[in-house]
C-alpha cells in the first residue's frame, strides 16, 4: 500500500487588480475505499472561508470568494494519501451483455452514464467499435479492447489540444493528451451501452514508463456487472489499481474541473501550476505549466479602455 506526498500549487497573476473573485475547487480526494486520505492542508490566498459540500457525482466540492482587489490568488494543496487498492484488478471477464442490461434495468444513474453524445463523427466511433467486434466478447474485454484501442492508434502529444477540444476534433488527428482520449473512450463505451465516467486525479508511476505523471491526470472508469466501477487509462492501456490517486469523477471533464471561477475587472491573466509528487523510497517528480489565458474581445474592449484612462491620468498629473 504506497504513500505518496503530492504537492498541488495553482497561481492566478492579473496585470491589473481584479476583486470579487468567486471559485471552486474539486482537489480534494475522492471517498473510497481504495484510498485514505493521512493529511490534507489547502492553503488559500488571504485565508477565506471554504464552503464544502458533496455534488451529484459523490465529489468534495469546495467553494470560496475572494472579496478585496488582488493581483494574485495561489491556492496550494498539501496532501499525504495512502492507496489501497491491489496492485492487480481481479475483474470478473465472464459477465456478458445479457447480465449487464439486467444491472442497468431501472437505474437511472447507470442509464445516465450510458448515452453517447452527439457527435459529427459518430461514423468513426461505429467503425473503431466494428473493428474490436464486441459481439463476440465480454463486457470487460470489449471496455480493455476500447482502451487498448486508443493507445495503439492515437499520439500522446501535448499541447495541441485544449480543455474544449471535442471529441470530433480529436477523432480528426488522432492525437491529444488524457483528457481527450479519455473523452474518446467515454464516446466509445456509451454508444455500446455501457455506463462509464470520466475520471480526475493524479497518476504516481514512480519512472515505471507510464505516461502523465505531474499536474493532474484523467481516465475512465466503466461498469462492469459483477463488479462495479473499474478505471481503465486509455493513455497507457492498463486497468488503474494503486499507482493512480482519484479526485472527482464526472460525465464529463467539466464535472472534474479542478479549479475554476469568475472574477470582476478588465484584467489579463496567466495561469501556472506547480505538481510534485514524491514517493516514499526518496524519489521526487517535478511539472510545471504556464499558460496565458485568453481573454474574450469584450474583455479586451474594457482592458484597452483602462489602459487609455489610465494613461490620460497619468498626463494630467
Amino acid at each position: 500500500m504506497p504513500i505518496f506526498q503530492i504537492y498541488h500549487i495553482t497561481k492566478y497573476e492579473y496585470d491589473r487588480p481584479v476583486k470579487e473573485s468567486t471559485n471552486e475547487i474539486k482537489i480534494f480526494p475522492y471517498l473510497c475505499n481504495e484510498q485514505e486520505v493521512l493529511h490534507h492542508d489547502v492553503i488559500i490566498t488571504d485565508t477565506p472561508d471554504i464552503n464544502i459540500y458533496t455534488d451529484y457525482w459523490g465529489n468534495k466540492v469546495g467553494t470560496f470568494n475572494l472579496l478585496s482587489p488582488h493581483k494574485t490568488l495561489i491556492i496550494e494543496s498539501k496532501l499525504t494519501i495512502r492507496t489501497t487498492a491491489s496492485a492487480q484488478l481481479s475483474i470478473n471477464f465472464n459477465e456478458g451483455w445479457d447480465q449487464l442490461k439486467s444491472e442497468l434495468n431501472n437505474n437511472l444513474h447507470l442509464i445516465e452514464l450510458s448515452k453517447p453524445d452527439n457527435i459529427k463523427r459518430q461514423a468513426d466511433i461505429e467503425e473503431i467499435i466494428q473493428s474490436i467486434h464486441p459481439q463476440d466478447k465480454s463486457i470487460a474485454q470489449t471496455v480493455e479492447h476500447c482502451n487498448e484501442y486508443i493507445y495503439k492508434n492515437f499520439k500522446y502529444i501535448k499541447g495541441i489540444t485544449t480543455i474544449e477540444t471535442t471529441v470530433d476534433e480529436i477523432l480528426e488527428h488522432h492525437s491529444g493528451v488524457c483528457q481527450d482520449f479519455a473523452h474518446v473512450l467515454l464516446q466509445l463505451l456509451r454508444t455500446l451501452a455501457i455506463p462509464c465516467r470520466y475520471v480526475s486525479g493524479y497518476i504516481c508511476p514512480n519512472k515505471n514508463g507510464m505516461r502523465g505523471e505531474g499536474a493532474t491526470h484523467a481516465w475512465v472508469e466503466a461498469y462492469i456487472p459483477g463488479y462495479g466501477w473499474a478505471g481503465i487509462d486509455p493513455t497507457n492501456n492498463v486497468w488503474v489499481t494503486n499507482n493512480h490517486v482519484k479526485l472527482a469523477v464526472g460525465n464529463h471533464f467539466t464535472h472534474c474541473t479542478p479549479i475554476k471561477g469568475t472574477f470582476k475587472g478588465p484584467a489579463r491573466q496567466k495561469l501556472f501550476v506547480y505538481v510534485s509528487i514524491g514517493y516514499e523510497d526518496g524519489n521526487v517528480f517535478e511539472d510545471q505549466t504556464n499558460v496565458t489565458m485568453q481573454t474574450i474581445a469584450e474583455d479586451e474592449k474594457a482592458i484597452a479602455l483602462a489602459d487609455e484612462l489610465a494613461e490620460q491620468k497619468q498626463q494630467q498629473q
